[in-house]
């Protein structure tokens, strides 16, 4: 590894490395327009086609030779989008082109720090002036220390990326499991034999047939129904403990990105509406079934967090009464699925925009009870994945965060990389 120098120089821009130079965004790469591609010209291929807002579909062809940078020209102006493989970006974007020797993935982390987002320069319709980009003056590294700065980032990327794709093959099994043994009936049985296909009875029941030993009953027999908090617009603050709110909640999964926050002392007037790790949580209000799917009504998940955050208004808690009686793995599944989603929001009430689902209605939706036995076996497998998933979450995040506070750092030069020889 070569030496790195540490010493630093005044120019017109500020504090700079000494071997860093100031360069003009505009003369060092090209913000390149998209091109059309409407959802119904596109067939079905290998090639990411990638909108303002990231990846909006798959083409056959491809318009840019990967690996590249799109960036959102119009709508959701200055978002920063990589990708790995040769791609279509539609004509609200922009495409990167390098007009000198440079490493593509060090520009995308370098243009993550320019906060285009924050450069809107149309009044209707947001929209990003490549022209302002380009005069932007920036201190430059080196193609060297270019390389060295990006791979430590893509190397911290690469393995959230891989936990990532971990997490959906095990979400994938268990999904597979929950299929096998209460869709199929194929759970074991004493002898460790799948159940039905090695003759055990099965009964009639108002969903068909199921297990002998097994019985229909209401969900409010198993489960308390716990409402979020009506949170004034003045509660909210830039950064404290965050809150759960409708948009979070998707089918089986909570997303911890755009939250919302309240302050220490509005969580302490307000824990009784606290978010405990593995609550069961659904959506009660949301969209009508011609909506998007992400954001019907009666999305549930189960919360798989530790620490302080509290629950939204129209977000409600189903809170275990006992866990003798219940899995909240196979709770939680069960009413993540298609069949309950689509129970849910046809039987919602419609009011203004919105559809609502009613305490009533979710105490009174009738649900497949699995004998005691059946549900402490799957407990048992299901807790195993959703610890593998938790745990690859949580170093997700701690990855996050250190690539999150090195990016400013290594763009500046606070931080230098040692350069290989």
């Amino acid at each position: 590894m070569s030496s790195q120098k540490n010493k630093f120089k005044q120019t017109e821009i500020g504090i700079i490395p000494e071997d860093w130079e100031i360069k003009r965004i505009g003369d060092e790469i090209e913000l390149c327009y998209g091109k059309g591609l409407t959802e119904k010209k596109r067939i079905k291929g290998d090639f990411p086609v990638f909108g303002s807002h990231g990846m909006v579909g798959e083409h056959n062809e491809f318009l840019v030779e990967g690996p590249g940078i799109i960036i959102g020209r119009k709508g959701s102006v200055g978002e920063v989008t990589f990708s790995n493989k040769s791609f279509w970006p539609i004509d609200t974007t922009y495409y990167i082109k390098l007009k000198k020797n440079g490493n593509i993935r060090f520009w995308y982390y370098f243009l993550l720090t320019l906060k285009l987002n924050k450069m809107n320069s149309h009044s209707a319709v947001p929209g990003l002036n490549r022209d302002i980009v380009y005069e932007i003056k920036k201190g430059i590294p080196d193609d060297e220390q270019q390389f060295s700065i990006a791979k430590i980032l893509s190397d911290l990327d690469s393995k959230i990326e891989l936990n990532q794709q971990m997490n959906h093959v095990l979400e994938s099994i268990g999904q597979a499991i929950f299929k096998h043994w209460f869709v199929d009936f194929e759970f074991p049985n004493e002898e460790g034999n799948p159940y039905k296909s090695s003759g055990g009875e099965m009964v009639d029941s108002e969903f068909g047939e199921i297990p002998g030993e097994w019985r229909v009953g209401k969900l409010g027999e198993l489960i308390e129904l716990k409402n979020g908090f009506a949170f004034k617009s003045t509660d909210f603050v830039d950064d404290g403990i965050p809150v759960i709110k409708i948009k979070n909640v998707k089918p089986g999964k909570i997303l911890l990105d755009n939250l919302s926050y309240v302050s220490k002392e509005v969580f302490i007037k307000n824990r009784r509406h606290k978010i405990e790790f593995n609550d069961i949580v659904i959506t009660m209000s949301g969209n009508r079934i011609d909506g998007s799917p992400d954001t019907w009504v009666g999305k549930v998940a189960l919360f798989n967090r530790t620490g302080d955050y509290l629950l939204n208004q129209r977000v409600g808690i189903m809170k275990i009464k006992d866990k003798e009686n219940i899995s909240k793995y196979y709770l939680s599944q069960l009413l993540s699925g298609l069949k309950f989603q689509y129970y849910f929001i046809t039987n919602a009430t419609s009011s203004g925009g919105q559809a609502n689902i009613s305490p009533d209605l979710i105490n009174n939706s009738m649900i497949i009870i699995p004998s005691n036995l059946t549900l402490k076996l799957y407990h048992g497998i299901a807790a195993v994945l959703f610890k593998m998933i938790f745990e690859n979450e949580m170093e997700n995040e701690f990855l996050s965060q250190i690539r999150d506070l090195l990016l400013p750092k290594l763009m500046s030069g606070k931080i230098r990389v040692p350069v290989e020889a």
